[in-house]
């Protein structure tokens, strides 16, 4: 049983309207609190999108996820989780990004999460967009290469943008292979789909072995075949799950700022991430939330019910 103090604020105590939001309401513990040492799951706010190329907004994210998240309750109704009682979960706060410097604003990211992996918190993301796990993988991969579960509609291993940018939310995957940061062979990329340049980003992935499932073959395979293939390939080893909300069809995550028609429906969404269970997670995200695109909220509010599930299973023990 966790301490009561890293719970969230019942809405039968305080209405859901009501209070400062938090990343589901629970307590706001910054990397100088006194019990910053006790939380195990720390939630994280990285409000920066320099690396976008065409529409901005993702740097709003995390204050809208915030705001959606009260309406995170503490169970889970399909499984029957309640992370809160397993493990000591806190917001941690918000990376503060330079939004004049886009080098600057990666080395204040890793610098960041240096001080969470220190503190032995597992840190659970919303970005963003998606070069935000770049300088983060910097900070967690730092020992050995990680494995990746990939839920996207791109997959963000192209070289470089505009002669040669090699920093943009098209770039990541292919700098933290390169960089060591990611073992390629322990890679899958699910849900990759929509009109491209060229196949160079797929020429890279075959190249490396980084396995891409396209989402015909999601659709034709089914998410639980799909899935067991996902944690087959990253095996029992260190792992990092990156979780696009472009890998939703724009009829339900309209918020976004590269939207791909054709894809998984809200329901399949939640269920992508409630099969990840087994799978040795030591970090994870959710970027590309865009408020601008989306005025009804409910992007935010699925990208929050997709977090709430990668922590039902986070803070769920791993069998052997």
């Amino acid at each position: 049983m966790s301490d009561p103090f890293f719970h969230p604020v019942s809405g039968f105590d305080l209405p859901r309207f009501a209070g400062v939001p938090t990343f589901m309401r629970l307590p706001h513990v910054d990397l100088d609190h006194p019990r910053l040492s006790e939380v195990q799951i720390g939630l994280i706010g990285v409000p920066w999108d320099s690396g976008t190329t065409n529409r901005p907004g993702p740097r709003h994210g995390p204050r809208q996820l915030r705001d959606a998240s009260t309406m995170i309750r503490a169970q889970n109704g399909a499984t029957g989780v309640r992370p809160f009682e397993r493990v000591n979960c806190a917001d941690l706060g918000d990376v503060p990004p330079n939004p004049a410097d886009l080098l600057d604003s990666m080395e204040r990211i890793t610098g960041f999460y240096n001080r969470v992996m220190a503190a032995g918190i597992t840190p659970l993301t919303a970005g963003g967009d998606h070069l935000s796990s770049l300088p983060i993988l910097r900070a967690l991969a730092k020992n050995a290469p990680l494995g990746m579960i990939h839920f996207d509609s791109h997959t963000d291993l192209f070289h470089s943008y505009f002669n040669g940018t090699k920093y943009t939310h098209g770039t990541p995957f292919r700098r933290a292979v390169e960089e060591g940061l990611l073992d390629p062979k322990r890679v899958i990329q699910i849900g990759i789909r929509g009109t491209t340049y060229d196949m160079e980003d797929r020429d890279f992935a075959a190249s490396v072995g980084i396995r891409i499932v396209p989402i015909e073959e999601f659709f034709a395979r089914g998410v639980e075949d799909v899935m067991r293939e996902a944690r087959e390939i990253v095996g029992t080893e260190a792992t990092y799950v990156s979780y696009d909300i472009d890998f939703v069809d724009p009829a339900f995550a309209p918020g976004t700022g590269t939207p791909e028609v054709g894809g998984p429906t809200a329901f399949q969404a939640l269920q992508v991430a409630r099969l990840l269970g087994g799978v040795n997670i030591i970090g994870a995200d959710l970027v590309e939330v865009s408020p601008p695109f989306d005025a009804s909220g409910n992007t935010a509010f699925l990208g929050m019910s997709i977090l709430f599930e990668m922590l039902c299973v986070m803070s769920t023990p791993r069998e052997g």
